[in-house]
């Protein structure tokens, strides 16, 4: 089980507590709110910078700190 964290910024709210995050490397990925940030109500808005982990396979990250 591989993946490594990643800092990045929201630049798209989606439906279903979805995020649209371009990472720092300048790629751009589909988030999702880890569960202790939706269990707390953490609020993320466009342009908060968060803490995000990175699968190998790249495809959806989730996030896991807001900054």
């Amino acid at each position: 089980m591989g993946g490594g964290k990643a800092f990045g910024t929201i630049i798209e709210a989606l439906p279903s507590i979805r995020f649209r995050v371009e990472l720092a490397d300048g790629r751009v990925l589909m988030a999702y709110l880890a569960g202790r940030l939706n269990r707390a109500m953490v609020r993320i808005l466009i342009g908060d910078r968060v803490e995000v982990f990175v699968p190998d396979t790249g495809s959806i990250c989730r996030i896991t700190r807001r900054l």
